[in-house]
Parts: C-alpha cells; structure tokens; sequence
C-alpha cells in the first residue's frame, strides 16, 4: 500500500530476533509496553483496511493497487525518486501481494504502453540481464498527482484534529517505522547468519510486539492481549 504504518520490506516474524527492549525495566515497566502494544494492535484493522487504503484509493487514479504500489515505490525508495532495479521492485511487491515475477512485468508493461507511458524499462549498466525501471516524464507527472491527492485527501483528517495532537501523531509514525527498521534489521541479519532451524530456538514476536515465546510455549493472558499507501 501506499502508506504504510508498519510493513515495509515484509514479515519479520519466525527468525530469532531481541524481541525486549535493551534497557533495564520492572515488570510493571513491562506490562505497561505490553497494554500500549495490544491497544495499537487493535488499530491494525482501521488503519491499515480502512484509513491506508482509502488513502491509497485516493492517490492511485485510474492505476491498479499494485501499478500504484510500483510508481510509489520507485518515488519513495528508488534512486533519486526515479528510478528502481526491476528485481528490487519485483522482491517488494511479493512481500505485499503474494505476486509472481511475470505479473509484475506485465504491470510494468502495461504501465510502459501509451496512454499511459508512465516507466520506461532500460538496461542496467551493471549487469547486461538486468533491467531498470525508470518514471518517464508522464510517470513524474502522476507522481507529482499522487502527492497531491494524497495531501487533500488526509487534509479533511488532519484539519478535524488539534495541531499538538496532529504533531505528535506524526512524530509518533516517524519513530515508529523507525523502530520497525530497526526489528527488521535484526530479523534479516539473523535470518542471514542461517540461525533458524540450526539447533537454536528463534523468539518469535507476538501481536503485542514486545513479549516472545521460544520452543512453542504459550504466552498467558496479559501476553495475548497492527492500511498502506499501498505503495
């Protein structure tokens, strides 16, 4: 989706990863994280079905959910906003559709084909079998509409909401994705150090992102109390 609150490069559950903050905390302190946790998983719903994807809805136009997930993409996480390894496109996309390679190249091909003339696929420099996929001047264009309604579309959300709270909502995010970096950081460097499934038992995160079980034991009840741009 266009905009996402958590899930950006994909799962990161069933790897090992620190699943408890590195910092000294009561249990109080825990069970505090623990409630804040469960409360925003009851969000997952609202914001990610409902508030992400009728942002989405917004901004996509007369694009399909996974054409305007490639144009986002390449904005947001391509070189200078413009342009993006076909296979880095296609590795985001299977993480967020569960789509094969070819239906990514036929979205792309469509996209490339008048009327809509959006991207442009060339060879990459680097490897001979290996294509780019570049916005064209028509794509920046969509890209600059895209924006646009985006921004007057959250505007009838933001102007019914205090300016502190709307602030420190957006700080809120910042640090939260931030934060999901960081746990999807720990979980690919563990995944590639080839730790599960190798005589060590993986801390698998629970819905309430912060407390963990090993060897299949069950959380009790305090532990089993998360919409994209797509794009």
């Amino acid at each position: 989706m266009l905009v996402h609150l958590i899930d950006m490069n994909g799962p990161a559950s069933n790897v090992p990863v620190t699943a408890r903050p590195h910092r000294k905390m009561t249990e109080k302190d825990y069970k505090q994280l623990e409630q804040h946790a469960a409360q925003l998983l009851e969000l997952f719903y609202p914001i990610h079905y409902r508030g992400n994807m009728a942002v989405e809805d917004a901004m996509r136009g007369k694009l399909t959910r996974k054409e305007a997930a490639i144009i986002w993409l390449i904005r947001s996480a391509g070189e200078e906003g413009s342009e993006m390894r076909r296979k880095e496109i296609v590795a985001r996309l299977q993480d967020w559709f569960d789509v094969s390679s070819p239906a990514v190249t036929k979205a792309l091909r469509h996209m490339a084909r008048p009327p809509l003339s959006l991207v442009r696929l060339v060879e990459d420099a680097g490897s001979g079998r290996e294509k780019r996929v570049r916005l064209t001047a028509p794509g920046q264009r969509f890209v600059l509409g895209m924006i646009v309604r985006g921004q007057d579309f959250l505007l009838k959300v933001v102007e019914q909401l205090p300016d502190q709270q709307v602030r420190e909502g957006i700080g809120f995010l910042r640090a939260a994705v931030a934060a999901y970096e960081r746990v999807h950081a720990q979980a690919a460097s563990a995944e590639a150090k080839g730790l599960t499934g190798k005589g060590r038992s993986p801390v698998k995160l629970t819905g309430d992102l912060g407390a963990s079980t090993t060897n299949g034991s069950e959380p009790d009840d305090a532990q089993a109390q998360n919409p994209r741009t797509s794009v």
